[in-house]
């Protein structure tokens, strides 16, 4: 056990490497293919290839080929069991001196309402702001719903407010924003922060104040689809409905009676499943 988090530690302790394993984390559940990863952090594909073989030997990423594809994802296990003797071997058990303070004085889900709730895409044009929409809808004022892009557009994408006035959600008040309106002392204090695109996951953002649960769900780009104004509007459709039936299960949760850990596994599987819109 020593020897296999000793090669782990010191596998991590490359920066790129680090960067590597940055991001896989930053997407789990999902399996990345390696040439996003390499474009996504403008590795060559070579070296790319050799920090990922790195990762994989060290037993703290797995890879599966899909076709021609071979797709990577961060060993959550592994990243277990090296944390579990970090602070079973450094620290001796003790949480007074390992343990974050954000994480020993916050309780296990804060019972107050409403939780904090920010959906992120990278242009907050389409999906982050269905995600504000359709919470805001389901959830009512046990939720206290926001979105943001890490490059945001100007303007919102006419197909998805035609989708969401045709829904009969209240567009009058959404716009795109800046995710640095949500960080700094004068934020709101995120609870959840959910990425919804693979672009803004791929980003490495400045963690956030508190440290909110957060997860992964990543869509396909409706902005993307070409073809006929009916054949783009079927696009908005799917992901409108795969992303309604995500949330409707986020806004089901028992937060009061799950620990961190169980609602960050329940956050992530929801991230995991194929959901039919």
């Amino acid at each position: 056990m020593e020897k296999e988090s000793l090669t782990q530690l010191a596998t991590l302790s490359h920066p790129q490497r680090m960067q590597v394993f940055r991001l896989l984390m930053r997407r789990f559940p999902d399996a990345v293919p390696a040439g996003e990863i390499a474009a996504a952090l403008e590795l060559k594909p070579s070296t790319n290839s050799v920090y990922l073989s790195a990762l994989k030997e060290a037993g703290l990423v797995t890879q599966d080929r899909h076709g021609t594809s071979l797709r990577y994802r961060a060993e959550i296990t592994a990243l277990q069991q090296l944390m579990r003797y970090l602070f079973n071997d450094c620290c001796r058990g003790r949480p007074e001196f390992c343990t974050p303070p954000d994480l020993t004085e916050m309780p296990a889900m804060p019972h107050r309402a409403p939780y904090h709730v920010l959906f992120i895409c990278s242009g907050n044009s389409a999906r982050s702001i269905m995600g504000e929409a359709l919470l805001r809808s389901i959830g009512g004022d046990r939720f206290a719903v926001h979105s943001a892009g890490t490059r945001p557009y100007s303007e919102l994408n006419p197909f998805t407010l035609r989708l969401l006035a045709d829904k009969g959600h209240d567009i009058s008040g959404l716009r795109a924003k800046n995710v640095s309106e949500f960080q700094g002392p004068a934020a709101p204090k995120m609870d959840f922060v959910f990425t919804v695109c693979d672009q803004a996951a791929n980003e490495d953002c400045p963690t956030w104040e508190g440290q909110p649960l957060s997860a992964h769900w990543g869509l396909p780009d409706p902005v993307k689809a070409t073809g006929t104004e009916a054949e783009k509007m079927l696009a908005f459709q799917q992901t409108y409905g795969q992303l309604k039936n995500r949330i409707r299960a986020f806004a089901a949760l028992p937060f009061d009676t799950l620990d961190r850990i169980s609602l960050q596994a329940a956050l992530d599987d929801l991230g995991r499943q194929e959901i039919d819109a």
